[in-house]
């Protein structure tokens, strides 16, 4: 799901700065790959990348900022359905997302993603700004499948979402299996059934993850 969020003090521009952080981040999957998140250090992120360990530390501040924002990065390959109906937006997503977890080094860095978070405030917040982020770009689906009469007005989009999403992390960091296409095709038609029926409608006391797109 593109989105235009990014890491504390870190943009996208373009020139010798982006080829910067192109190979950073290249560099700490492959140390990722390597050694895992608890092997991962500024200074082997640096000499596998040719960039002076310095400007790691000046724009990226210590390694839990790198892996959010490379988990930030990859991401953002995970395109946002638009089929015409939302059985089968829900489908193409969460195929989406199991191909994406179904490689190993990505399995492995959400876990990398959630262990700094667990110890650094910064990436902490930065990997709660992330999911809702993609949690309000994703509910323009459910959005549109309200305003096709598929679902009850009061359907909340990000519930919709978290519900589709909350399958795979759960096989990822709990149960610790691998991710496959079954797991796509049960998580897409559960939630499909579980909308239908009113399962997410929104609540007056429920919990807000920011503006929809359009709302200003």
């Amino acid at each position: 799901m593109t989105t235009a969020h990014h890491a504390p003090g870190v943009t996208r521009p373009g020139g010798r700065t982006a080829r910067t952080r192109q190979a950073v981040l290249a560099a700490v999957l492959q140390e990722l790959d390597d050694g895992g998140f608890a092997e991962l250090t500024m200074e082997k992120v640096a000499q596998r990348s040719g960039i002076h360990v310095a400007t790691l530390y000046r724009r990226w501040r210590c390694v839990e900022g790198l892996v959010c924002e490379l988990l930030t990065d990859l991401s953002a390959d995970v395109p946002l359905p638009d089929t015409g109906t939302l059985p089968e937006d829900l489908r193409v997503l969460a195929r989406s997302i199991s191909a994406f977890y179904g490689e190993a080094r990505m399995s492995r860095l959400i876990e990398a993603v959630v262990s700094a978070a667990a110890r650094d405030p910064q990436a902490a917040m930065v990997l709660r700004s992330f999911f809702d982020e993609r949690l309000v770009l994703a509910g323009q689906m459910v959005r549109r499948a309200v305003e096709r009469g598929e679902l009850p007005p009061e359907t909340d989009p990000e519930e919709v979402l978290s519900a589709l999403g909350a399958p795979f992390y759960y096989r990822i960091l709990i149960s610790r299996r691998p991710v496959d296409a079954a797991l796509a095709e049960s998580a897409a038609t559960a939630v499909w059934a579980a909308a239908r029926a009113g399962a997410y409608a929104r609540r007056a006391d429920a919990p807000s993850y920011g503006p929809s797109p359009g709302d200003a």
